[in-house]
């Protein structure tokens, strides 16, 4: 038994638990326990409350029965009375805190069993946590069970009524819309202050709220008790500008990311600056499980900013359709070439992360349900071996650790890039505040091998291009387009080897020529093309042989006469799998009028790329046999006509019968071409999914509308399944689709 004084020494930190062997000590209870992964995470929670939040020993009870009836399955981890009084004259508690073990994301039924243990109790607070997540929770006791708020913390032990009364409304989880018009305030306060452009002053929003998320993060590592970013404790400080002063506390914190340049600072006067703190400090961005930029970005810059900056922002309903059509899977490398805000980026490592700890969390719960099976086990000798699972596979979820599975996920697995600098950083320091991946993001033309993104790479490949515009000839490959710093070129070379040596060397080799010299889509180098065509190249090149893509096209690359040549472009390199059509109105509210589709695909892999070049091939040799007397004989007669014009010296015949003969020929080989097509696609034949959505999750004003693309909960009325329930059924059995399937069903 440990003696008092190391006892005394229990709750000086967190990692300072008292363990012995394969026991650790309850101080509540007075006992050793078992070392099991939940009794850790509980003990180690119980010195947060004592040493952190200041609640005594005195004032708790751990493992309480709170229905009075003796069951275990109503026992809260910890009851906490607002003082030790309360706790002897059995008032109602304070705070109730339940603890789990898992990896995963604390789930609704967590959320709901602690509500239930403090309406049971009367207790007005409750706390849901486990290895990766603490949620503070106010119950509404006016309300029907089941209606909680989250809120930012729960009051420490010494706070007065006026603190918890303030709790309540202070750093409380915003919702979308609310934090998206506070924004337009925060915007149009810059914009009358300050004089600036919308973009300017944008660029003065994103580093505040840069700054709220870390100092948030301060709070969050070390439950302070002081918010630094508040009026009144800027007011205290003694500076020209405090506002900025932090700013480049912020900037010290992310040096090594190379968000901001080294000169960067808020450009803001005092005055105004103190206004936006104003207006977003009693609002928390770290305590939701929302994309804060994705809610910045997709919302108030997409309605702000689409004329400034030429840039509009995927709706996020749309990015969650296509990330689940395509169904990223762990170990595969997604690439967006247009990255803009990261959306894309970010859901794929949410929903691969998911995936991860949902799978941890999985191998831990089945090892413990065949360890308390095994009856021959002690309770020492069950503790020490779940402990020992739970280490193994923390070890592997472990984002810090290289190699583990995380850690590859966000270092290994999600690149992106931008043309526009602006976005290249917006998408940058979304990812960061997601804290993954931001490494991957990079600003650069994604027209280009740099920084990793080369061809035949990536296993997914999710974009919403820009189009509209056109890449000009004059568009050039330059030096500085392509440079890297030479740690970075051994690193990349390191990492991938020759693959990398190579398209490097591709690249380099156009120095100076247009960038459309690097495609084949492009008639001439001395013509303009469009950039979503460029872009569509541009994608499947970059997709590994069986590799996966989703893109937002404009409708006119599918049914334009002139743009034949691209829809065979694409059917010549891949399975078309699905086109779902959007309504009109989808990006009207980012300042984009044109109708458009999203199209998903595979890329052939070297045996279906091969199978398909001999069909096609045999396609072409028949079809050449068809028509070969029949050319030669109307050659044989044009050539003898012109040869006799010839003859006669009519030169007037002649010159007839020769543009006779071209147009024959070339008439002739665009019937042989559209033919062999023909009998190309009666061989290589496959179904593709075809569906038109009618109600896509948001209106033509921006708000959100109801939505047929996958399950939620604003589906339209009478829908029989959403557009992916169709899809997962389509892929399950092809053949018994038919047509084209929408709202109607």
């Amino acid at each position: 038994m440990a003696n008092k004084k190391q006892e005394s020494k229990l709750y000086e930190k967190p990692d300072q638990i008292q363990i012995k062997g394969n026991q650790i000590f309850s101080p509540v209870r007075k006992k050793w326990l078992p070392l099991t992964p939940e009794e850790r995470v509980r003990q180690v929670y119980l010195s947060v409350l004592t040493e952190e939040y200041g609640y005594t020993i005195d004032q708790i009870s751990e493992e309480m029965d709170v229905a009075g009836r003796g069951s275990a399955q109503s026992r809260a981890d910890f009851v906490i009375w607002r003082s030790v009084r309360d706790k002897i004259d059995q008032k109602s508690p304070f705070i109730i805190v339940e603890c789990k073990s898992d990896n995963v994301t604390i789930k609704a039924q967590d959320y709901a069993q602690g509500e239930h243990y403090a309406r049971m109790t009367d207790a007005p607070f409750f706390v849901t946590h486990n290895s990766r997540e603490t949620k503070y929770w106010r119950v509404k006791k006016d309300r029907m069970p089941g209606y909680i708020e989250e809120i930012e913390n729960i009051p420490h032990a010494d706070a007065t009524e006026k603190e918890i009364a303030e709790l309540f409304s202070k750093l409380r989880v915003f919702k979308e819309k609310e934090f998206a018009d506070l924004l337009h305030q925060c915007h149009n306060v810059i914009r009358n202050r300050e004089h600036l452009d919308p973009a300017a002053a944008f660029d003065e929003i994103a580093k505040i709220l840069f700054v709220k998320v870390y100092v948030e993060r301060k709070l969050l590592t070390r439950r302070s008790r002081e918010n630094l970013f508040t009026v009144d404790v800027l007011n205290r400080q003694i500076a020209e500008n405090p506002l900025d002063t932090l700013f480049q506390e912020t900037k010290k914190s992310y040096y090594a990311d190379k968000i901001f340049d080294a000169n960067e600072r808020i450009n803001l006067r005092p005055t105004t600056g103190e206004e936006i703190v104003r207006k977003l400090e009693k609002y928390n961005l770290s305590d939701t499980s929302e994309d804060i930029k994705g809610v910045a970005f997709e919302r108030f810059l997409g309605s702000t900013f689409r004329g400034d900056i030429g840039e509009f922002f995927t709706p996020r309903t749309i990015v969650e359709f296509m990330v689940h059509m395509i169904d990223p899977r762990e170990g595969e490398v997604v690439c967006d070439p247009a990255s803009g805000s990261g959306g894309f980026l970010i859901r794929v490592f949410e929903i691969v992360r998911e995936n991860i700890l949902a799978d941890a969390d999985k191998q831990y719960n089945e090892f413990r349900e065949n360890i308390e099976k095994d009856k021959s086990l002690t309770e020492t000798k069950r503790a020490k071996l779940l402990q020992e699972k739970f280490d193994e596979i923390q070890e592997t979820i472990d984002q810090t650790k290289e190699g583990s599975r995380l850690y590859n996920l966000a270092n290994r697995c999600i690149l992106g890039t931008d043309a526009n600098d602006r976005m290249a950083r917006t998408s940058k320091m979304n990812m960061i505040m997601h804290g993954d991946g931001h490494g991957g993001v990079h600003h650069h033309d994604g027209f280009l091998n740099v920084n990793g993104i080369f061809e035949t790479r990536f296993d997914i490949v999710l974009t919403n291009p820009p189009f509209g515009s056109n890449v000009e000839p004059t568009a050039k490959v330059l030096e500085s387009d392509i440079e890297v710093t030479a740690a970075d070129e051994r690193r990349y070379v390191r990492e991938f080897g020759e693959a990398y040596v190579e398209a490097q060397a591709r690249v380099r080799a156009a120095i100076n020529r247009p960038i459309a010299s690097l495609f084949d889509l492009p008639k001439s180098e001395k013509s303009k093309i469009k950039t979503e065509i460029l872009f569509i190249e541009r994608c499947l090149d970059l997709l590994k042989p069986g590799g996966r893509m989703g893109i937002v096209l404009p409708e006119g690359i599918y049914n334009n006469p002139s743009l034949a040549y691209v829809r065979q472009f694409v059917e010549d390199r891949s399975y078309l799998e699905a086109v779902v059509s959007l309504p009109q109105e989808t990006f009207i509210s980012s300042g984009a009028s044109v109708k458009t589709s999203l199209l998903f695909l595979q890329k052939y892999t070297g045996e279906e790329k091969e199978r398909f070049d001999q069909i096609y091939a045999d396609a072409k040799a028949e079809i050449e046999a068809r028509y070969a007397d029949e050319i030669a004989g109307e050659s044989r007669r044009l050539e003898n006509a012109i040869a006799e014009a010839e003859e006669n010296k009519d030169a007037e015949s002649r010159k007839t019968l020769q543009k006779e003969m071209k147009d024959y020929i070339r008439q002739m080989e665009e019937k042989k071409a559209v033919e062999s097509r023909q009998v190309l696609k009666e061989r290589f034949d496959y179904p593709i999914f075809m569906y038109e959505a009618e109600k896509v999750g948001i209106s033509a004003t921006g708000e959100e509308d109801q939505n047929e693309l996958y399950p939620n909960p604003n589906q339209p009325e009478g829908i029989e399944k959403t557009c992916l329930e169709w899809y997962r059924e389509f892929l399950s059995d092809p053949k018994s689709f038919s047509g084209t399937i929408g709202v109607e069903g």
